[in-house]
């Protein structure tokens, strides 16, 4: 791709904003230095940098920002930004359906195909959707097999417990080309005085899953009332409970991952398609769109589309989701479409898209500061990027069309998203995405700052205390609003 002389301006005034630190770091703001002395985190295991939005100026405040860390989380702006600028806030994904055979006084004389293409949205209100379109097709019994096809992504199989050993834990959960509410089962709670029983009701219905109903109230505080349930998740094919739920709880509601991912989406299918009064003959399955001699693709009966990729980074950076940031990373390694700027490839795969990236950051952020990407999400103790190649990022976002995109994507300091609970003196002066991880917190993203400049701040924390110096990131805000 040609770089415009526009562009390489652009590049070269980022390039020596952020670059004009000095080699040795600069004295860190008082309030910060004595937040990460309480913490018992020195300042080699930190990196930050606070630099004008624009590039027009040395970076007010640069403290080890060549140094490539685990940014945890904040990885997530690089996939963002790139799919943004890749694929344009409009993009949207579809998850076509098909039928081979005649439909006949409401029965499907053959089988029902649902291709995955990567929706990073494909939740239980829009799986509903897509089976109530199916029957308005006028199919309400199948007499073949409802298939799902997942092989738009090519992945290994995943360990939902190898990052940390939590495999019932949401954000574990790994991606995939048909990603069906996010592999996850909601129970919600209800307590009902009147007959000493929480009522407890399961979403999606896993055919062949044995769910319990109800459960005994209990006493006493609602502290832990997981703990106090003793769940028990060890067999796929039952969910039960030992103990009680705390009358005074009132409702709540608790998404686990399931236990058995792989059998996840055939089970969710055919439970919801009993559900809404549908009949099968054959099974749900895993398995490929059937392609017939000609070599030629049949084509779908419907589409069902995302929502578009503007309001999806919302979710993934808000509430920092790491398997619709899988998603969305993948996608960036499958065949074009649309007319989209993208490699063709098979399938999508991580090579696939680190290649992506890789080569967009070469072209549009530029230095040779690549960041080393693992799934784009930022659940991955391999994942490393400087302070100073985050500015460069979000310096080239602040400068581009995506910008408003990009930038409401991000949490508000004390106002929602991951920053909602945060109590610096800087509430609703910055946009910031957070990360963190065992060994990890971090945050990147805008500031206002008093005198109506705005910034690109950077934090980062690698070291066994981060979350203790948590602090000194907020410190670090509130200097950087205060403008001194």
């Amino acid at each position: 791709m040609l770089v415009s002389t526009s562009t390489l301006l652009l590049r070269l005034l980022l390039l020596l904003a952020v670059s004009g630190a000095p080699a040795i770091a600069q004295n860190l703001p008082p309030e910060v230095e004595a937040a990460l002395q309480r913490a018992k985190v020195p300042r080699e295991a930190v990196g930050m940098l606070v630099v004008d939005a624009e590039g027009r100026s040395a970076p007010r405040l640069a403290h080890r920002a060549g140094v490539a860390m685990n940014p945890a989380s904040v990885m997530k702006l690089v996939t963002t930004y790139a799919a943004l600028d890749l694929l344009g806030p409009a993009y949207t994904w579809s998850t076509p359906v098909y039928i081979e055979g005649a439909v006949r006084d409401g029965t499907l004389y053959g089988n029902l195909t649902i291709k995955g293409l990567g929706d990073p949205k494909l939740v239980l209100e829009r799986v509903w959707l897509l089976l109530r379109r199916v029957q308005g097709l006028g199919v309400r019994s199948i007499s073949g097999d409802i298939v799902l096809d997942h092989s738009a992504f090519a992945l290994a199989e995943a360990d939902p417990g190898g990052f940390d050993g939590e495999p019932l834990r949401p954000y574990n959960v790994a991606p995939d080309a048909l990603l069906l509410n996010y592999k996850s089962v909601v129970m919600t709670f209800v307590p009902d005085r009147t007959t000493s029983t929480a009522q407890v009701q399961f979403d999606p219905p896993l055919a062949g899953v044995a769910m319990q109903t109800s459960v005994p109230l209990s006493a006493g505080d609602c502290n832990d009332y997981r703990a106090t349930l003793r769940a028990d998740f060890s067999d796929p094919t039952r969910i039960r409970f030992a103990g009680a739920y705390p009358a005074s709880c009132q409702e709540k509601v608790w998404p686990v991952a399931y236990a058995d991912p792989r059998s996840y989406s055939v089970r969710a299918i055919e439970g919801m398609w009993l559900e809404m009064g549908g009949k099968i003959g054959g099974v749900v399955r895993d398995g490929r769109l059937a392609v017939p001699p000609s070599g030629r693709p049949p084509a779908p009966v419907f589409e069902l589309l995302s929502p578009t990729l503007a309001e999806v980074i919302r979710d993934i950076n808000k509430y920092s989701n790491n398997v619709m940031a899988q998603q969305v990373f993948l996608s960036l390694g499958l065949p074009p479409r649309n007319g989209t700027a993208k490699p063709a490839a098979d399938a999508g795969t991580p090579e696939g898209a680190r290649e992506t990236i890789r080569r967009w950051w070469q072209e549009r952020i530029g230095g040779a500061e690549l960041p080393v990407l693992d799934n784009g999400s930022g659940l991955s103790r391999n994942e490393r990027i400087s302070a100073q190649a985050l500015a460069r990022l979000l310096q080239t976002a602040y400068l581009s069309p995506q910008m408003p995109e990009l930038m409401s994507s991000l949490p508000i300091t004390g106002v929602d998203g991951t920053m909602r609970r945060n109590r610096s003196r800087a509430a609703g002066n910055a946009h910031l995405k957070t990360g963190s991880l065992r060994d990890v917190a971090a945050f990147a993203g805008y500031v206002h700052a008093s005198s109506g400049k705005r910034y690109v701040l950077v934090g980062v924390i690698n070291h066994a205390n981060a979350n203790a110096a948590r602090p000194a990131l907020d410190a670090l805000l509130d200097w950087a609003v205060r403008d001194n």
